[in-house]
């Protein structure tokens, strides 16, 4: 016989012969299979569900929520979810809704105010080092998200899109779980365009405890939700379409672009409550190849080797090819802005670079004399910061820098600057190509930098390739850079400086 306890979220059942508890069910968390997958990781769940665990006996491993002292002897338990500090939501750069509208989104910029620690550290010529590592996930190529997803403590998630592989870290034991799909749960693969996707809190739905994102997929847009104590995922169908571009949002209204049953490209503008709005059909279009959706003055805009497709929510989509033999160079940034507030891509006409303005059907150009490399006004040619105009030249403030080459990764946007900071890859005794950096040539040294108010070094990195792949995000209060060749997981520490 069990004893049924219940509490304002779960279900418990305690045993009347050994006295331990088994969880039953839980608000939002679907099927539980306790005697499986929770008895080796106890703590994680106790901190999942804000239950509480032993601190000085042993008459059970683990106790339903609120519980403040042991049935059975009456000592004190330790009560898991009361008061945690919360610490601010990561879902990567290009999905961070805290910038303000005068910041372009969509593209690696975030709100965090990372510098303001990370610049209390020894400044450059000092090379740093990484306070923190941790495994990477078994599926490399990640994307990841640090978030509570109605829980009382945050969690990192790693989603492998190119696989469809759903990955969760557990900080207590330091090991990553493979959460395994539930009965129905549709394929998350997706490799037609770079992937996105979309906080489920960003959007106007009733929240539901273990509720992740919108997800595109081959076979459509889909509710990503996890249950942690069991380590499965499960999908719930938003938009049957294959979907070929990351979705965006602006002013309330998703737009997806998918494959008609024709063929042909189209765009399904959705609410931010998820209600099906207008269908637009947009021809013989590209089906692959997209960037993410980057949102700025009221518009969203898919940037491809094409051309452009914008779209202002109210309006029909449009498409501008690009003029002439100009093509973007979209692998050295992403769109930048002038003073006057216009939106300009690096691109080349098979002999010189220049910066083409977006969103116009007569767009100016202005010609540069070499490769930039960054993006939301974080640039740079060779080793210098441009500061004024995405066309003006470089500040040069040490000439030995000449022989290097700078790499945005992540800017990090603050109303307080005069000047662009951010996280870059400084490529050492480089002179070739920008374009080969970023390919397969091997670098034989390259250091993290954070380049701010003081410009600090925060690790060496030797024999890099692809520097693309480098991922940063924000977890457990640090700031971390990945990259699929790598054993380790890098990590700086983010204190509030004293």
């Amino acid at each position: 016989m069990a004893y049924r306890w219940e509490t304002p979220t779960s279900i418990w059942l305690e045993d009347e012969r050994s006295g331990q508890f088994e969880l039953a069910s839980s608000d939002g968390l679907g099927r539980i299979d306790w005697q499986a997958q929770a008895r080796g990781r106890l703590a994680d769940c106790a901190h999942l569900l804000g239950a509480s665990l032993p601190l000085s006996c042993d008459h059970a491993a683990i106790y339903p929520e609120g519980f403040a002292f042991c049935p059975d002897c009456g000592r004190p338990l330790e009560r898991l979810g009361a008061a945690q500090e919360r610490r601010p939501d990561w879902w990567g750069p290009h999905a961070d809704a805290l910038l303000p509208r005068h910041v372009p989104h969509g593209l690696p910029v975030t709100s965090l105010a990372l510098g303001d620690s990370l610049e209390e550290r020894p400044p450059a010529p000092d090379v740093g080092r990484f306070d923190a590592a941790m495994p990477p996930p078994p599926n490399a190529h990640c994307v990841f998200a640090a978030a509570t997803c109605g829980f009382p403590e945050q969690r990192l998630l790693a989603l492998a899109p190119g696989r469809g592989v759903l990955q969760y870290w557990d900080p207590l034991a330091h090991v990553w779980h493979v959460l395994m799909p539930e009965e129905g749960t549709a394929d998350l693969a997706f490799g037609a365009s770079d992937y996105g996707w979309l906080p489920m809190p960003y959007l106007q739905v009733p929240a539901r405890r273990g509720d992740v994102a919108l997800v595109p997929t081959a076979h459509g847009l889909y509710r990503l939700g996890i249950n942690p104590v069991s380590e499965t995922c499960r999908t719930q169908a938003v938009l049957a379409a294959p979907v070929v571009a990351a979705p965006g949002m602006m002013r309330r209204q998703l737009g997806v672009l998918v494959r008609n049953p024709g063929g042909a490209l189209g765009l399904c503008a959705l609410g931010a409550d998820l209600a099906p709005g207008p269908q637009f059909d947009c021809g013989a279009l590209p089906l692959s190849g997209w960037t993410r959706p980057i949102g700025y003055d009221g518009q969203l805009f898919w940037l491809h080797g094409e051309g452009q497709l914008v779209w202002r929510p109210g309006d029909a989509p449009r498409w501008l090819a690009w003029p002439d033999t100009w093509l973007p160079s979209l692998d050295l940034g992403g769109p930048t802005l002038s003073r006057d507030g216009r939106m300009w891509l690096i691109g080349h006409d098979g002999q010189s670079y220049s910066f083409l303005e977006l969103g116009t059907e007569r767009p100016q150009r202005e010609p540069i004399d070499g490769a930039r490399l960054g993006f939301a006004n974080l640039l740079f040619r060779r080793g210098h910061p441009v500061v004024d105009e995405p066309w003006s030249g470089e500040h040069v403030e040490d000439q030995h820098e000449d022989d290097s080459l700078v790499l945005p990764l992540l800017r990090g946007f603050n109303n307080n600057r005069s000047q662009p900071s951010g996280l870059v890859l400084r490529f050492h005794k480089y002179t070739g190509r920008a374009e080969d950096a970023l390919a397969n040539r091997v670098i034989a040294r390259t250091t993290v930098e954070w380049i701010g108010r003081r410009n600090v070094i925060l690790d060496e990195v030797a024999r890099l390739a692809r520097p693309l792949e480098c991922v940063p995000f924000v977890y457990a209060n640090r700031l971390w850079l990945h990259h699929p060749d790598w054993n380790r997981i890098r990590g700086w520490n983010l204190d509030a400086p004293t």
